[in-house]
């Protein structure tokens, strides 16, 4: 008896504890995509640029693997998808990412994909194609401070006790650090 009791406590406490989790809710991964994109996160995927005739060539390997090539037919067999993905891929020289293949289901969503254009450019690096207005100025190679190359203030610093230590592989040949003298022993 003593058991039971004990038994039915702890599985109504359970119980309890799973009702008060707030429930979770999936995105959509367009939400996701759009909250990477305004965060400036860019994937290391290579510029694609879609073809005017995307429809026709995905409605001709669809003829080719003898697939309806209506956008409403799902791509319900795994081993048909496949193909049909790695006949796109060959043809367009692009394929559909692994965290988005789960997405594509049907002829339409494959023809979508392949209809959008993928831009690499860095926010950054677009406004040195783009038309700045005159009071706006980017310098895209920044200088460093050296005291052997500083000619503005003599070699002076405003952070004596500072080093300019450049860590990065990419830089060390472009920029010299410098360590700043110490005045205790």
């Amino acid at each position: 008896m003593y058991k039971n009791n004990v038994i039915s406590l702890i599985a109504r406490s359970y119980s309890k504890k799973h009702l008060k989790r707030p429930k979770i809710i999936n995105k959509a991964v367009e939400d996701v995509g759009k909250s990477l994109s305004n965060k400036g996160f860019l994937r290391s995927h290579k510029p694609y640029d879609a073809p005017a005739d995307a429809v026709e060539k995905v409605h001709s390997i669809c003829s080719t693997l003898q697939i309806s090539n209506k956008n409403e037919y799902k791509l319900n067999n795994l081993e048909e998808k496949f193909k049909f993905l790695e006949a796109c891929f060959a043809s367009f020289n692009h394929g559909v990412p692994n965290s988005q293949v789960h997405e594509v289901q049907t002829i339409g969503d494959v023809v979508d994909f392949y209809q959008r254009s993928v831009n690499t450019t860095v926010p950054y690096e677009a406004f040195k194609n783009m038309e700045l207005p005159e009071n706006l100025h980017i310098q895209y190679e920044y200088l460093r401070f050296h005291p052997d190359t500083d000619t503005k203030f003599g070699g002076k610093s405003a952070f004596p006790k500072s080093s300019t230590l450049v860590t990065g592989i990419k830089y060390r040949e472009k920029y010299a650090g410098h360590i700043a003298k110490r005045s205790w022993p």
